[in-house]
């Protein structure tokens, strides 16, 4: 996959991370300047799903190839890939110069509205407010999508709140939260080309 990843990296900020574990196999690459391309190979289906619609709807490029013991259940392929995303994230976007910093997207999916509130602050943080009327949609556990987000927020060292404010049907309340998570990304991490430097007054983020 690394010669294949390359592509995913030529144009804008990008980066690629391996890890394996005795729990995990994955290699993922993200490109942040993006067009919307996935090539997403898991083997948890929803969670294929969702990287698909927050990678079209934040414009980046993703790819990810992962095998997990999901013979126990999905918890650490999904944990994992969390892990590897918030990595990239972090590797691509390098010292931050120039960066709006801030975002705050509202999305509906339907009968459904969530929220999502990021600061690429370098100061991870993550609230989570969200009750589904299911705790599975299909075989995939709902508790899942608060431990992909978290590790994600720790590991690209972000403060993200997500909020779901209300909805009926699980599937949609989720799907809404993986769309703003990925257009939330996208618009704080447009280059403003009034931003002189970091946009903090530290001067470093």
């Amino acid at each position: 996959m690394a010669n294949d990843a390359q592509q995913f990296l030529n144009d804008g900020r990008g980066a690629k991370v391996s890890r394996r574990t005795n729990e995990t196999d994955i290699q993922l690459s993200l490109g942040v300047d993006g067009s919307g391309r996935t090539e997403i190979e898991t083997d948890v289906p929803f969670l294929n799903h969702m990287l698909d619609l927050f990678t079209k709807h934040g414009q980046f490029d993703l790819q990810v190839k992962a095998k997990g013991d999901i013979e126990i259940d999905d918890h650490h392929t999904v944990e994992d890939i969390g892990i590897c995303l918030g990595q990239t994230l972090l590797e691509a976007l390098g010292d931050k110069k120039g960066i709006k910093r801030y975002a705050s997207v509202f999305v509906p999916m339907d009968e459904a509205l969530a929220q999502v509130v990021i600061d690429i602050s370098n100061r991870p943080h993550f609230e989570y407010r969200a009750d589904y009327p299911s705790q599975q949609v299909g075989s995939f556990s709902t508790e899942l999508v608060q431990e992909f987000l978290w590790k994600f927020a720790l590991e690209a060292r972000i403060t993200l709140h997500v909020i779901v404010h209300y909805g009926q049907n699980t599937h949609h309340m989720i799907e809404a939260i993986f769309k703003a998570l990925g257009r939330a990304i996208d618009e704080a991490t447009l280059v403003d080309p009034r931003v002189t430097g970091v946009p903090s007054t530290k001067g470093v983020l």
